[in-house]
């Protein structure tokens, strides 16, 4: 069950990090309204709070295995938000992430 809410929260994190970073975006070069980037420093805000709940106590693991995530997921948002299409060198950099990501926070530890 702590790998399912650690996933879980993972997911969240990204989506309200990956989608803050593009509101931002949005709003300055893309010319939306104002109103885009403050909802996207809304959301940046959010992502604070879902990596703060991972079950995880260690600040520098949660966020250094989130760093995997967020290059997986930002892949994943550019394909489905602004029809980029990665390469397979771009596919095969995001599952190593992934599997880093599995090291890092699922590995077997004594004494931790």
């Amino acid at each position: 069950m702590t790998v399912l809410k650690s996933v879980v929260l993972f997911v969240l994190a990204a989506v309200a990090e990956i989608g803050g970073a593009w509101l931002i975006w949005q709003a300055v070069r893309e010319g939306k309204a104002w109103w885009w980037a403050g909802l996207g420093i809304v959301a940046l805000g959010i992502y604070g709070f879902f990596a703060a709940f991972q079950p995880d106590a260690h600040f520098g693991r949660v966020l250094a295995a989130y760093g995997g995530v967020f290059i997986a997921g930002s892949l994943a948002w550019g394909m489905l938000v602004d029809g980029f299409r990665p390469d397979r060198w771009d596919v095969i950099g995001a599952v190593i992430c992934i599997v880093g990501v599995g090291v890092i926070m699922f590995a077997p530890r004594t004494g931790a």
